[in-house]
């Protein structure tokens, strides 16, 4: 089972502040937190999405026991799912903005990447590299034969 940060709260309290702040990220794409719950936040933010481009029953399910408000499960299962149909994972990320005066807390935004008015704009999905033909494991390789100069057959003159 997955490690979950604590965040010094009781598992109640935790578990509806993280389905409170993942609601709001999905409905406002973007919110300032501290870094340690961002990085939770990111963890189901991501699931989320991943279940909006599943599509299911199930998984509508699943979304709807989470995140509140039929809004949010609407626009998980239509505008994220349709905008990250191509991307295999990382819908999210996270920039470290400020320490907050009042406790010196590590500040964050956390936000849906590959949308209008982004605070860093996102790098293009890498390329997949070509597929390289099966190797028959009988033939030698490149190496093998560079170092290794073709056995000769020894003639054995043992009748004269």
């Amino acid at each position: 089972m997955t490690k979950f940060r604590k965040l010094n709260r009781p598992t109640g309290h935790r578990m509806s502040m993280l389905r409170t702040m993942v609601s709001q990220l999905v409905k406002h794409e973007r919110i300032e937190t501290t870094v340690a719950k961002a990085k939770e936040v990111r963890r189901l933010a991501d699931n989320m999405v991943q279940l909006g481009k599943e599509g299911t029953l199930s998984a509508a399910r699943q979304a709807s026991a989470f995140v509140r408000g039929d809004d949010v499960i609407h626009k998980i299962f239509t505008e994220l799912a349709y905008r990250y149909k191509d991307r295999a994972g990382g819908y999210t990320r996270m920039l470290r903005t400020r320490i907050r005066v009042g406790d010196a807390a590590e500040m964050a935004y956390i936000e849906f990447i590959d949308r209008e008015n982004e605070l860093r704009q996102s790098k293009p999905p890498n390329p997949q590299p070509p597929q390289r033909p099966a190797m028959d494991p009988w033939t030698r390789s490149r190496l093998s034969r560079q170092f290794a100069p073709p056995k000769e057959e020894k003639i054995s003159d043992s009748d004269s």
